[in-house]
């Protein structure tokens, strides 16, 4: 499926909005397993296939181009009742956006750079306002874009290969795709512990963190996914039930404690702080292995993103997702201007020698009216939901 031939809807007259998605209803019975995501029809289901295996599902801009038409169309379809989306390969669900591709638009001041995060939020806000149950099978790597994939639809099952993380921080980045919306909104401070510290939760702690709905075995998943299929009546309510009782039967790591529990009371104080350097400083009068393990996490995270990442969070709690997107989409464009996104990149994934020279090296010298202007409206290039 020709990813050119799918220009974002929302600039499209309604004419043509109509045309493309009655032209990608006809297209998605065919698939071509060299497509970097097959689209397909099963029964009542829309079935979205996340297929870069080597890349882990990484996602990309033609990805995108082809995910958001298509349950667009199949919101409007009367004979799809629910949509599922899955990775393939075994490893990931989905490891996260193309940043490689970002970074290299990024410096040159190609389009993609804005493109990229535009299309991605609304992709982000449709999978968040969908009208049709939408089931997301997160087995393996599922991280910053693959979590955009995911967490904002109505069901989101984890596996014991799930691996989630928000790790953006580490790469002068902060965790998008709506993470000002779910983090703050998960059980005491956990949010803001994943989001400042990139720490990875791993299979059932997904479900007991709050970012998972339900629990199944990986082995068990084609069989859930017939059984999705083969709802005569696909509610909410018997997807749910299906889904429950799946879950209700998997035994893997049932009787393991949360990992996070035993620390939950010092997450609640010490990330309940106001401001970085708080946090900072709460977690060195701490003084326990715990603590002296964040810190050390954090001293190594960009001071840029850190102070943004905090005030996206406390902003978000409040704030509907689509505020929280336009938001994010401003601080997006404030990272492709800067230059700790480019440096954390080169670290982490190009030459990999995870050194990142941070600018400015120091929480301190990061001003507040530094971080005002990265949430400051971009006027007509604002993101528009």
């Amino acid at each position: 499926m020709a990813a050119r031939l799918l220009r974002p809807l929302p600039r499209l007259k309604p004419f043509n909005r109509l045309q493309v998605i009655l032209q990608h209803l006809k297209m998605c019975k065919h698939t071509d397993s060299s497509d970097e995501v097959l689209l397909e029809k099963k029964g009542g289901a829309g079935i979205i296939t996340l297929n870069r295996p080597k890349a882990l599902n990484a996602l990309n801009l033609s990805m995108i181009q082809q995910i958001y038409p298509q349950i667009k169309a199949w919101e409007q379809d009367p004979e799809t009742f629910l949509i599922i989306i899955k990775g393939t390969g075994g490893k990931a669900f989905c490891a996260g956006g193309d940043i490689r591709a970002i970074t290299d638009a990024g410096k040159v001041g190609d389009k993609l750079a804005q493109d990229f995060f535009r299309e991605e939020y609304t992709l982000n806000n449709a999978i968040g306002t969908c009208k049709k149950p939408y089931v997301a099978l997160i087995d393996g790597i599922t991280m910053g874009g693959g979590v955009g994939l995911s967490v904002h639809g109505h069901f989101r099952v984890a596996t014991e290969k799930t691996l989630f993380a928000m790790p953006e921080t580490a790469i002068g980045l902060f965790p998008d795709v709506g993470g000002g919306y779910f983090l703050p909104r998960l059980s005491g401070k956990i949010g803001y512990y994943l989001a400042l510290t990139g720490f990875r939760l791993k299979g059932r702690d997904v479900l007991k963190a709050g970012i998972a709905t339900h629990f199944v075995e990986s082995e068990k998943l084609p069989d859930l996914e017939k059984d999705l299929i083969a709802l005569k009546s696909a509610s909410k309510e018997n997807i749910a039930d299906l889904l429950n009782s799946y879950h209700e039967k998997s035994k893997i790591d049932q009787e393991k404690e949360f990992v996070l529990d035993e620390h939950m009371e010092k997450i609640n104080s010490l990330f309940s702080a106001n401001s970085v350097e708080e946090i900072v400083k709460k977690l060195k009068e701490d003084g326990s292995p715990f603590a002296i393990k964040q810190l050390e996490t954090i001293n190594k995270m960009s001071p840029t993103s850190l102070k943004m990442t905090l005030r996206q969070l406390r902003e978000g709690a409040s704030m509907s997702l689509q505020d929280v997107l336009t938001m994010e989409y401003r601080l997006s464009q404030a990272c492709m201007r800067g230059h700790d996104f480019y440096e954390g990149v080169r670290a982490v994934l190009i030459d990999k020698d995870q050194s990142p020279r941070w600018k400015p090296a120091a929480l301190e010298e990061v001003s507040d009216e530094f971080v005002d202007n990265c949430f400051k409206p971009l006027g007509n290039s604002d993101l528009k939901l």
